[in-house]
């Protein structure tokens, strides 16, 4: 994995991580301290807002696995990327992010879509 990618990597660590103290840690690495996460069901800002995002959505969603469903492109610290989550073999959804990071790779900002976009025709 590319260098300028270890910090997506450390998100996706996070949210199949089950240790609370290791999910803070990932956190505090990848994240800055004032990134702002938003999806269709959240819209937040923060290390602390982002972990108790993550743990609630365990809870919901035990033993889910999440994953990279494609390659990551950038451009200009900004990157796109599909992502998936499956529970016991099954596929629960997939999604997409865009992510901006900054110069020295910490993850300011999420945008990410729930399902995949159709294309007509």
């Amino acid at each position: 994995m590319d260098a300028k990618f270890e910090n997506l990597e450390k998100m996706m660590l996070i949210w199949n991580s089950s240790d609370a103290a290791e999910i803070e840690r990932l956190t505090k690495e990848a994240l800055e301290h004032n990134a702002h996460f938003v999806d269709p069901t959240h819209n937040i800002i923060g290390h602390d807002a982002f972990v108790a995002m993550v743990h609630r959505t365990h809870k919901r969603i035990p033993g889910a696995t999440y994953s990279h469903a494609s390659e990551i492109d950038m451009q200009n610290n900004f990157c796109r990327y599909h992502w998936k989550i499956d529970l016991d073999g099954k596929r629960l959804m997939d999604g997409f992010d865009v992510t901006e990071i900054n110069d020295a790779g910490k993850v300011v900002k999420v945008m990410g879509f729930f399902w995949l976009l159709e294309r007509d025709g």
